[in-house]
């Protein structure tokens, strides 16, 4: 087993990978970490969903001086919501340090941008296309970087940007340490491997299935509207003994805790707006089964580890592969069996498909539990455990008072009370949660300057737009167009247009909002 006190890392550091939750370095961690702290550059093939993020981040933490005012570490990233996860998964692990982060995206305004730069980040995130836009503009300058980072690299060639990350590498000093993630090793990977890194030391940790083969999983295909009913009717036909509800937002998280204590429920929930002391509470009334529904937000469970939880369960499916690799494993430890349940809007099931990919693992479908299933489940798991206490023997002192009642009343009526009141009458709220937007999959579409196949379709009016994170659809007049004369095809998935604007104002576009915009 590799620990981070392993690894030689800063006070500052390793204090905040403690607090995290983080003791024993993942397989790509306990092989990246040693290489990337040494200087020499790498090629790292991993899934998400296996710790890249730490195993890039920590190093690069690590080396660079807090009172350093200059742009010393840069990371590519395929899509605006990597890069926001890899600039946060950052800023918690140098809160001690104090290292100061930029996430770069399209869709949001470049003039916003430009204010952030003048805070002097050390480390920027960026997609390849709006880094561009900034080094055309001058107002981001690499000449001091010192540590060049392609997370996903594979998905970057594939949306198009192999001429635009070979463009942003030119203008990094040649004396740099370069970090390559990928998944698989295409051709064009290794193409631009060859390129831009020197002696590479390779690192290769590729497991046959991401989440854990003990864990059963399963996703019921429900409208927003009725998530509640539906998680009512799991948690009585399951009875877990210990789960854990995993909601998108702070907000979602109060609002879903509050529901189930209305409906008799003994839950309570966890989020990163509460004080210490509160976490403290809540932690000590789930881990000692005063409650045993958790609700909680990723950032809030992260690192939580608590024996005997049975059931997960994504109210929100996850923004991310990753996290939800992350949510399923607090269930099915030490060798134990689990169950992870997903609830999927019908608008979210290409996301479900593609969490289905990266995590090498077909979900399978479920119906939504009918009212009767829920009501026989939860007798069900009563009766059992009725049986139990019967087997145990220990019995005596309640044997008089079962004699007198049974000369009085019937035995079926008797036994059928006791069922009553071991099951719990579920109380009758009406429960309205505020909705929340689903989540967009990610489109794909290959590289057609790094493959040399011709586009079918890219150009004309209201052609298709790679932009995955602006509003509206591809192409339209006026829209943000590399070839054809309205609309027309933008290969930019996550910024504006490829040629610099006079003005990047944001009038034209409205900023994509986020997901976990409450959290």
């Amino acid at each position: 087993m590799t620990t981070f006190a392993d690894f030689d890392l800063e006070p500052k550091v390793l204090q905040a990978i403690t607090e995290l939750g983080f003791e024993e370095a993942t397989p790509i961690q306990a092989k990246s970490i040693p290489i990337a702290l040494s200087g020499r550059d790498m090629i790292g093939q991993a899934q998400t969903g296996t710790g890249k993020t730490a195993a890039f981040g920590i190093p690069l933490i690590n080396k660079i001086p807090k009172t350093d005012e200059k742009i010393r570490a840069l990371i590519m990233a395929p899509t605006r919501e990597l890069a926001i996860q890899v600039s946060e998964e950052i800023e918690k692990l140098s809160r001690f340090k104090g290292i100061r982060t930029l996430p770069i995206y399209g869709g949001q305004d470049i003039v916003r941008q430009i204010r952030a730069l003048k805070r002097k980040p050390q480390v920027i995130i960026g997609t390849p296309g709006r880094l561009l836009d900034h080094i055309n503009r001058k107002t981001i300058k690499l000449e001091d970087v010192q540590t060049v980072v392609l997370d996903e690299a594979d998905e970057m060639l594939d949306m198009g940007f192999m001429e635009d990350i070979q463009s942003i590498l030119k203008q990094v000093p040649d004396e740099r340490q370069t970090l390559l993630f990928s998944a698989t090793m295409p051709s064009n990977i290794q193409k631009l491997a060859q390129q831009f890194l020197r002696d590479p030391e390779h690192v290769s940790v590729i497991p046959k299935q991401v989440s854990a083969p003990s864990i059963d999983q399963a996703y019921i295909e429900v409208p927003e509207r009725q998530k509640f009913e539906a998680l009512s009717r799991l948690l009585d036909m399951e009875s877990p003994e210990l789960a854990i509800v995993f909601g998108r937002t702070k907000r979602r998280v109060d609002e879903l805790s509050e529901a189930l204590q209305k409906r008799g429920y003994s839950a309570d929930g966890l989020h990163g707006d509460l004080s210490q002391n509160q976490r403290d509470t809540v932690m000590r009334k789930f881990r000692d089964g005063s409650i045993d529904v958790l609700v909680a937000t990723d950032v809030a469970a992260r690192g939580l580890d608590v024996s005997g939880v049975t059931h997960v369960v994504n109210f929100d499916l996850p923004q991310d592969p990753e996290s939800y690799v992350h949510r399923i494993g607090r269930t099915g430890r030490a060798g134990k069996e689990g169950a992870a349940w997903s609830f999927v809007t019908p608008r979210e099931m290409d996301h479900l498909h593609f969490i289905e990919r990266v995590t090498r693992h077909r979900i399978p479908r479920k119906p939504l539990p009918t009212l009767a299933e829920a009501i026989e489940g939860k007798q069900r798991i009563t009766a059992e455990r009725m049986l139990e206490t019967v087997q145990s023997g220990e019995l005596n002192e309640y044997k008089g008072l079962a004699i007198q009642l049974l000369e009085q009343y019937d035995s079926v009526q008797l036994l059928s009370a006791a069922l009553k009141l071991m099951t719990g009458e579920k109380k009758d709220s009406n429960i309205e949660l505020t909705p929340e937007d689903p989540i967009r999959a990610k489109r794909r579409r290959p590289d057609v300057r790094s493959s040399g196949r011709k586009p079918s379709n890219y150009g004309g009016k209201g052609g298709y737009s790679r932009d995955n994170n602006r509003s509206g659809g591809g192409g339209g007049r006026g829209g943000y167009s590399s070839r054809g004369k309205e609309g027309g095809y933008s290969r930019d998935n996550n910024r504006g247009d490829r040629k610099p604007r006079p003005s990047y104002s944001g009038e034209n576009r409205r900023p994509a909002k986020r997901e976990d915009s409450n959290e």
